[in-house]
């Protein structure tokens, strides 16, 4: 790929050009001219362009990657021709293919999905359906996960959403060392490091279920197991269940209904 065309410069795609530039690309990056003074200081921090418009990023990017909002992508595909067989990779939440191609006829369309850790090259991708051109581009952002179906592209979604929920779930063990008398930048050390055990423990035994994992931790009388035993007493799990389901009903209704 020798050149890229962002049409929506948010926090997103922003992360997306930083981790880009950061891994070593150095193709042509294009920039939509809306939100000019972000697309503006973009274009000089990470040697990009911005374009006089939309259609022009489209004319002359290789590949386009669109970053605007939901209700934005309607006015987009009016405002744009993207040329027969233009690659063309989606980070908009909840918009399927079948609708991309509604909006884009002609047009090659990818779903893809990524965090703000793309410009540490630290972020979760994820691909729908398989696509080498777009995995090719985007691998370099962090770990690749392709997935052949849009039903999984959507579950993939809602594992997304729990990326935003951690912060809220961390903040409050961090806020409870420091109501306990804990200095914040220790307890925020603590909480963070404590998670980051985790996830090496976890990724360095892929074979074993995670339950597993922690359960081999959260023998009988230990202090993890009392603690466990009242988390299991309140349910919390359930609440976790229950805000996944509310995502996923809310994806399926966007996905299904009338110009979505």
């Amino acid at each position: 790929m020798h050149s890229l065309g962002i049409l929506g410069v948010g926090e997103l795609t922003e992360k997306v050009v930083r981790g880009l530039r950061r891994s070593g690309f150095d193709g042509r990056i294009l920039l939509s001219p809306r939100n000019h003074e972000r697309s503006a200081q973009l274009a000089a921090d990470c040697r990009a362009q911005v374009m006089d418009s939309n259609q022009a990023v489209v004319d002359a990017a290789e590949l386009l990657v669109v970053g605007v909002r939901p209700d934005a992508l309607a006015a987009l595909a009016d405002e744009v021709r993207v040329p027969p067989g233009r690659k063309l990779v989606s980070l908009v939440a909840g918009v399927g293919l079948a609708q991309l191609a509604g909006h884009f006829p002609g047009a090659r369309c990818v779903r893809a999905m990524l965090s703000y850790a793309a410009q540490f090259n630290q972020s979760t991708v994820v691909v729908c359906p398989p696509d080498a051109a777009t995995e090719r581009a985007l691998r370099a952002l962090g770990h690749l996960v392709v997935l052949q179906e849009e039903a999984d592209f959507e579950l993939a979604t809602v594992a997304a959403c729990m990326n935003g929920w951690f912060y809220f779930f961390l903040h409050d063990l961090q806020q409870w060392l420091v109501e306990k008398g804990l200095p914040a930048d220790k307890a925020r050390s603590l909480v963070l490091d404590n998670m980051q055990d985790c996830i090496a423990s976890a990724r360095h035994h892929p074979g074993v279920d995670l339950r597993t994992l922690g359960q081999a931790i959260a023998t009988p009388g230990t202090y993890t197991a009392n603690g466990l035993d009242m988390l299991n007493h309140l349910q919390a799990n359930a609440h976790w269940g229950a805000a996944c389901e509310v995502v996923l009903d809310a994806l399926l209704t966007r996905s299904s209904g009338p110009g979505a």
